[in-house]
């Protein structure tokens, strides 16, 4: 409860605080590559309960002549790559945990599909809300496999506290100043999970 209470007054506080940089961001987005400007995905959080994870778009729409979207790299570029590497499409969360869907640290929310792909032990990730940040973006983000994000997300489960929050929330500043593990080794994202073999 102190937690989630934490998580509110901050969330409406950063939110005030960041307003001219929602403005700003939201005008390059339109300027450059139209509406939408918000990027709304259905994700699985606390318990699997499924809610809408709110985004600044970073990807363009072009398609190949066959009216298929073009790879992430190739749509991920300009203002939308900048918006990225600056973490600053993260942003738009802070409604999320407003909304107590979401908290600032826990596992990263992530696509309804991989759900039946978890073994038992990765399913854990679930036990407590998902976050903007976590113990596996600041231990790697996208540089790592998906095996070891799953590991440092129920490793956090096991031991999370008020100071490992703390500790993670300075840990993940510091990434964003740096902008490392953006991308994958092999991809502007990161590859799909496809289970743990």
């Amino acid at each position: 409860m102190l937690k989630s209470l934490f998580d509110k007054i901050l969330a409406l506080f950063l939110i005030i605080i960041f307003s001219p940089i929602y403005i700003v961001v939201s005008l390059l987005i339109l300027w450059k590559m139209g509406s939408p400007i918000l990027f709304r995905q259905k994700r699985p959080g606390y318990k699997e309960k499924i809610f809408g994870i709110y985004k600044f778009r970073t990807m363009t729409n072009e398609k190949d002549k066959e009216g298929n979207l073009l790879p992430d790299e190739q749509r991920l570029v300009g203002v939308g790559k900048f918006i990225r590497s600056t973490s600053l499409d993260e942003l738009p969360q802070l409604f999320n945990v407003l909304k107590g869907e979401m908290s600032f640290v826990g596992p990263r929310p992530l696509l309804i599909e991989y759900l039946k792909l978890y073994t038992d032990k990765q399913k854990r990730r679930h036990d407590v809300k998902p976050g903007i940040t976590g113990w596996a973006q600041v231990n790697g983000r996208n540089a790592i496999s998906w095996e070891q994000k799953f590991d440092y997300d129920v490793w956090y489960v096991d031991n999370q506290s008020f100071l490992l929050d703390m500790k993670i929330l300075w840990l993940t500043f510091l990434k964003v100043v740096k902008r490392s593990d953006i991308s994958s080794s092999s991809s502007a994202t990161m590859e799909k999970f496809t289970g743990t073999k």
